[in-house]
C-alpha cells in the first residue's frame, strides 16, 4: 500500500473536462485495475409496502424505487494497482452531475448534509455532467465489462444501483435475481468491504469507523465522493493486509453486496413493511422536497 504521507490528488470533473479525464483514466487502466467507488445521492424519498420474500428482498425494493425516482449527484473513482499504490499525480476523480434543487426530487436532510460538506448545487445545475454522456463514456472506458478490473466499495447497493442506471438508461430490474445478473455482467469483479467485514470480528460501523480503526487517514472532506472513494481504496488495502495477509479468497467475497442477495437471508416470506398485506410493488412516498412541496423528510443520509 502507498505511504500515507504520499501525494493523493483528487480532481473535480464537470461536463467541460469529462472527456479529457476519461482519456486519462483509460491510459491508467493497463496497470491500475483496482477501482474504488463511492456515490452521493439525494437520500431516500419513498418506501415499498407489501409482501416480500425476505428482508433482503425488501431492502432491494427500497433501493429500486428510490434509485428509479432520484438522480445521482456525485461519483468518486480512485485508481490503484494490485499493491495499493496510486498512479502518479491525480488518482481520484470526483464526477459532479447535473442536479437542480428546482426540478429534481430530494430529501432535505440529505441536501443539507451535502451542502454542509461543501457541495455547491448551483455549480451542479450550471456545469454538471450529463448523465447520458457519462454513461456512454463509462461503457467504453475499460472499467466495466472486464473481469480483470476489481471494483472496491463499501455497503454499495445504492452506489451500484445508480451506476447501473447510468449505464443502461433504464429502470432497475424488478427483483434481486435480475439486478445481480446485470450487475455481474457490467461489474464482474466487486469487493464490498462491509461484506468482507463479516470475517473481521473486531471491525464494525461505517466507512469512517473502519478507517479510524485501521488508522487510515482521510484526505479531503467527508461526504464528498472523491474523498470517500479514496478512503475506500486505502481502507481496502489496509484491511486486506491486516486481516487477510494480502491473500484474499476471491471466490468467497467477489460479487457480493452487503445486505442484498438471497445468500444472506433466509427465504421465508415475511410481510415486513405492512401488516395489512398490501400487494407487493406498492410505493409509499415519504415527505420529500420537490419543486411543488415545502415539506422536508427525515431521511436516511447519502453515501457511505
Amino acid at each position: 500500500m502507498g505511504e500515507t504521507g504520499g501525494t493523493y490528488l483528487i480532481r473535480d470533473v464537470w461536463e467541460s473536462n469529462l472527456e479529457e479525464e476519461f482519456r486519462i483514466i483509460r491510459r491508467h487502466l493497463n496497470k491500475y485495475r483496482y477501482v474504488a467507488m463511492d456515490t452521493e445521492f439525494p437520500g431516500v424519498v419513498a418506501r415499498p409496502i407489501g409482501m416480500f420474500n425476505s428482508t433482503s428482498d425488501y431492502h432491494y425494493q427500497l433501493l429500486r424505487c428510490n434509485v428509479d425516482l432520484l438522480s445521482i449527484i456525485q461519483l468518486g473513482i480512485t485508481l490503484m494497482d494490485s499493491n495499493g499504490d496510486p498512479p502518479p499525480g491525480v488518482c481520484s476523480w470526483q464526477f459532479n452531475f447535473k442536479f437542480s434543487l428546482n426540478t429534481d426530487m430530494f430529501a432535505q436532510e440529505s441536501i443539507d448534509l451535502l451542502s454542509n460538506s461543501g457541495i455547491d448545487f448551483r455549480k451542479n445545475e450550471e456545469f454538471g455532467i450529463d448523465a447520458f454522456h457519462f454513461g456512454e463514456l463509462l461503457t467504453d472506458s475499460g472499467m466495466v465489462l472486464f473481469k480483470e478490473v476489481r471494483w472496491i466499495s463499501f455497503h454499495s447497493g445504492y452506489d451500484f444501483g445508480y451506476l447501473l442506471k447510468l449505464l443502461t438508461c433504464n429502470a432497475l430490474p424488478d427483483d434481486e435475481e435480475g439486478f445481480f445478473k446485470i450487475l455481474h455482467m457490467f461489474f464482474p469483479g466487486i469487493f464490498d468491504i462491509k461484506y468482507m467485514m463479516r470475517s473481521c470480528r473486531m471491525l464494525k460501523g461505517g466507512l469512517q469507523d473502519v478507517a479510524d480503526d485501521l488508522e487510515v487517514p482521510r484526505i479531503g472532506p467527508q461526504h464528498q465522493a472523491g474523498s470517500d472513494s479514496l478512503l475506500t481504496a486505502m481502507t481496502f488495502f489496509k484491511l486486506r493486509e491486516k486481516y487477510f495477509e494480502n491473500n484474499l479468497d476471491e471466490p468467497k467475497y467477489l460479487g457480493h453486496l452487503f445486505g442484498l442477495g438471497s445468500h444472506i437471508f433466509h427465504s421465508s416470506t415475511r410481510n415486513i413493511a405492512n401488516p395489512a398485506g398490501v400487494s407487493n410493488g406498492t410505493i409509499v412516498p415519504l415527505a420529500a422536497q420537490t419543486p411543488s412541496s415545502t415539506t422536508s423528510k427525515n431521511a436516511t443520509a447519502v453515501g457511505a
